[in-house]
């Protein structure tokens, strides 16, 4: 990444913290609703019914909103190289949970009734890519390929840190003091989503140094000139 000072590293980590601050208060509630047998309604019977997969969900996306920070504070990795691959491998350990616990959860779990089919699918479609993006970054790393693994596990980050920002997409109703139909959650919900991938893509192509060229395609191209 490029050079950071000191000042902006930690508002930056101050900022990614209280992105995470609701939707780990949301995780914790529906932790303590499970644990200590509140009412069961319509709309957390599907949880009470099958708890582990939302359990797991909220473990591992609090823990990858939590340690994700932590990785752009340039000066705490140098420093802290050890820490950071430790925390690197808990992070796609959680981020490949919270994932595919969520994929597992749309495709398992009765269909909310303010959830609708376009919803249904953008979930699928997103889980499936964060997991896909942390397969991708911890592959990388094996290859020593530190670009690449930098800009696919900020994909992740990003996809998973949704959640957060969908806090500020729903404002508006929240603001208005009602709730969003069908179709104004699916904008809300996508909104946030796109947000944050806009984000990483921007922060990946400005801010990243560019990924090495692989040997198969020095190779190629050698080929392709000499022919």
């Amino acid at each position: 990444m490029t050079k950071t000072t000191p000042t902006r590293d930690w508002l930056i980590l101050t900022g990614l913290l209280l992105l995470a601050v609701v939707p780990a208060i949301g995780g914790a509630f529906r932790v303590t609703e499970l644990g200590s047998g509140a009412e069961v309604t319509p709309q957390n019977a599907r949880f009470f019914a099958d708890p582990v997969p939302v359990v797991v969900h909220i473990i591992g996306a609090v823990l990858l909103a939590v340690l994700g920070p932590f990785q752009f504070v340039l000066g705490l990795r140098r420093r802290n190289l050890g820490w950071h691959r430790a925390a690197g491998r808990v992070i796609i350990v959680s981020g490949l949970a919270a994932a595919l616990t969520g994929i597992w959860m749309t495709l398992s779990y009765d269909l909310p009734a303010y959830d609708g089919e376009i919803l249904y699918a953008m979930r699928l479609a997103v889980g499936s890519a964060m997991a896909a993006a942390f397969v991708l970054g911890l592959a990388a790393i094996r290859r020593r390929d530190i670009a690449r693994h930098s800009a696919w596990m900020i994909r992740g980050y990003a996809i998973g840190m949704g959640a957060g920002t969908q806090v500020f997409t729903h404002l508006p109703w929240l603001v208005l003091g009602s709730t969003p139909g069908q179709t104004g959650r699916t904008v809300a919900m996508g909104a946030g989503w796109m947000i944050n991938i806009v984000v990483a893509e921007w922060i990946i192509r400005t801010k990243l140094p560019k990924p090495r060229r692989t040997t198969a395609t020095r190779t190629v191209v050698t080929g392709s000139a000499h022919g």
